[in-house]
């Protein structure tokens, strides 16, 4: 049956804002300044400095996923070009656009296109997930660097700066970003909490800290998840949403490795693997467990050295329960050459 036709329409600003509520957090909080982006101020004052003076080099943003590299770089492009963003930027996923012919036909036709600036100002590729792109790719981005340098200047953001060749990297400046630290983190989230109207507890913030790792772009989608399906953020709530082994259970597991029990650490560790936890989730949230664990240092480092071989194997494909089994008879062990 059809719809009858909306007779009254809604006014325009009342639809803005309701389009604005359905945007994702991560998305509508977005900061548009450089000096509005949280954690790394040295990484961040460097990017003021080159905002400020208005002389851009080719850079690369090297770092681990949500700690605000691709924002950075449309930050400082909105502030050096202002109302000459959108004709003198090319934005690019390299992950999708990454392999030789987005180089010879993508980025040269635009390094190629003549647009007016102010003195001094340059027009700027922008390559998310540069490390992403193939080799070929990457030496012919080396040539068109060299080429268009008068009028053109690169901005990569990545995971791992590694993964760029090194013709590449000596042309480049290299600005590398750290995980964001929790208080910084707690302090975005409860800004937004406060202007979204959150209900929330402090058990429930630290939750989606701990879930988030250092990850602002996780953090703000856990608490909006969170919040979206249940309407309060508690502990037992984001553990529903983000689905990861529970901490109370893993520091269970922990502790019988500390009385050197090896049979109950092993029960512990089959009923996360019977509820369908990876191996790879399973240790993933051990390290975060005992790194923040009350140990002795001594065994503490000691544990992690284990933990970080056996998330290596783990990564690397040899994830049956035999790892992790051997992972807590390794741990017992440490226990008891401890006690000696």
């Amino acid at each position: 049956m059809a719809q009858p036709m909306d007779l009254d329409p809604k006014p325009p600003e009342e639809t803005a804002t309701k389009a604005g509520y359905d945007l994702p957090w991560l998305e509508k909080y977005r900061p548009q300044y450089i000096n509005e982006i949280v954690g790394n101020t040295e990484a961040v004052a460097r990017l003021q400095v080159i905002a400020e003076e208005g002389n851009m080099p080719n850079v690369i943003l090297a770092g681990p996923p949500g700690t605000g590299k691709t924002t950075s770089i449309l930050c400082l492009a909105h502030q050096l070009l202002g109302p000459n963003y959108k004709e003198a930027v090319l934005e690019l996923n390299a992950s999708d656009d990454r392999g030789i012919d987005v180089v010879r036909n993508k980025i040269k036709m635009f390094a190629q296109k003549k647009v007016t600036l102010p003195p001094g100002r340059h027009k700027i590729v922008i390559l998310d997930e540069a490390d992403s792109m193939t080799s070929g790719a990457q030496q012919a981005l080396r040539r068109t660097m060299e080429i268009y340098s008068n009028s053109t200047r690169f901005a990569l953001a990545c995971n791992q700066s590694s993964k760029i060749i090194e013709p590449i990297q000596s042309r480049c400046a290299i600005v590398r970003y750290a995980r964001i630290p929790d208080e910084d983190i707690l302090s975005r989230m409860r800004l937004v909490a406060e202007k979204e109207g959150v209900t929330y507890n402090e058990a429930g913030m630290e939750a989606i800290i701990f879930t988030a790792d250092g990850d602002m772009r996780q953090a703000l989608n856990n608490m909006q998840a969170t919040h979206s399906g249940f309407g309060f953020i508690s502990q037992e709530n984001v553990f529903k949403v983000c689905d990861q082994p529970h901490p109370k259970l893993v520091m269970g597991i922990i502790a019988k490795c500390k009385a050197g029990d090896l049979d109950a650490a092993y029960a512990g560790m089959k009923e996360l693997q019977d509820m369908g936890y990876s191996p790879m989730d399973i240790i993933t949230t051990v390290f975060r467990v005992v790194r923040n664990a009350d140990i002795p240092e001594f065994l503490k480092l000691e544990y992690l050295k284990e933990i970080g071989f056996c998330h290596m194997r783990v990564s690397e494909g040899v994830n049956s329960r035999l790892q992790l089994s051997g992972l807590l008879a390794k741990l017992c062990s440490k226990t008891l050459i401890a006690a000696r």
